[in-house]
């Protein structure tokens, strides 16, 4: 899979690259198992010139990881705000819908993410832990929303909350050409899921 980031956010010039390159080689080998020198070798230039742009290799996964989660907020805030007025339920499967298709879209993204977030330390980690929080809220006040209304009935919305958020979360370990089944088919699958998590075709 290429190393591609969302449109709009890779910086210009060698700072882009170094993200690339960091990129790949963290969803191939992890950041433990990657080093300042084979991220410097794949763009090109030397280790001295990376420090310049990154103090270390945990700013390049940070900016990687917060770049993820600033698109998974987006993604979900517009999922929200085009179903605003709609019933909990069309709006849970349009937040479901939109974060399956991120994993879909950058599976190589996802997966350091998802997968990478705990090598930061707390300073660097924090940013990403507050968009983190930010998306659960989101898909946690649907859930309640869907509660009050009568739409949803379950006896432990944190749980739901917690099983629907990490559903697609491991789409981006197995989507791909193979699988005989379009980013389309997979997210409304998935959202179907996710009703059936709260209820709400009881």
């Amino acid at each position: 899979m290429e190393a591609v980031l969302p449109e709009g956010v890779t910086p210009p010039g060698t700072r882009g690259r170094i993200l690339e390159a960091g990129l790949e080689l963290f969803a191939e080998s992890g950041f433990a198992g990657a080093s300042i020198r084979q991220i410097a070798g794949m763009v090109g230039i030397n280790s001295a010139t990376l420090y310049a742009h990154y103090p270390s290799k945990g700013h390049v996964l940070a900016e990687l990881v917060r770049i993820g989660h600033e698109e998974m907020r987006t993604r979900l805030t517009e999922a929200a705000a085009k179903t605003r007025g709609d019933s909990a339920a069309r709006q849970l499967a349009a937040l479901v819908r939109a974060h399956v298709l991120l994993h879909t879209d950058h599976p190589l993204l996802a997966v350091v993410t998802n997968g990478e977030l705990h090598a930061l330390p707390p300073e660097l980690s924090a940013p990403s832990l507050q968009l983190r929080e930010e998306c659960r809220l989101l898909l946690a006040d649907v859930v309640e929303r869907g509660i009050a209304d009568g739409e949803f009935e379950l006896d432990d919305p944190l749980l739901a909350v917690t099983a629907i958020g990490g559903l697609g979360v491991q789409v981006a370990q197995w989507f791909g050409p193979a699988l005989d089944r379009t980013r389309e088919q997979v997210a409304d699958q998935y959202a179907r899921f996710a009703l059936r998590i709260v209820n709400a075709d009881r």
